[in-house]
């Protein structure tokens, strides 16, 4: 067994590369077993070229392919974003943005509380009191920004 981890061959590259592959689509992790499994497999053709690569070669190899791959998937979702029909859906509060609600309790000191469905938000607008509608205008954190609507 300790063999195996001083010697690997093209073969343990590639098969190692088409199961990382095989596991990027049955779990779907956003493209990064994708982009591991294709450094295994340039790993694997660069051992096909120069077949006396040392271990430390190839590791050092498929970890700079990994590095590089990640980086560069990385820059490119951030410059071409995955489009949705449902952009906030796991951003639930920037769901209530324009959204209007009752005041539970009144706004002192610029922090108030309202009930959203089942769960209580603290809200940030201008002292007012109980009762009133507010209009959430935006997010900091998990602290709703409201403005009174009279």
């Amino acid at each position: 067994m300790m063999d195996l981890f001083t010697h690997l061959t093209l073969w343990h590259w590639f098969i190692f590369g088409i199961i990382l592959l095989v596991l990027e689509v049955l779990i779907g992790s956003n493209g990064f077993l994708l982009w591991v499994g294709i450094a295994a497999e340039l790993v694997g053709i660069c051992l096909w070229i120069f077949p006396s690569l040392s271990i430390n070669i190839q590791l050092f190899s498929f970890a700079i392919f990994v590095l590089f791959a990640a980086i560069s998937w990385r820059y490119y979702l951030k410059h071409h974003p995955i489009k949705t029909d449902r952009p906030t859906l796991n951003r639930r509060n920037e769901q209530y943005i324009g959204r209007v609600f009752t005041l539970e309790s009144p706004v002192i000191n610029g922090m108030g509380k309202i009930i959203v469905e089942d769960s209580t938000w603290r809200v940030r607008c201008p002292d007012t009191p109980a009762g009133t509608q507010i209009r959430i205008v935006g997010v900091e954190g998990v602290i709703l920004i409201g403005e009174p609507i009279y």
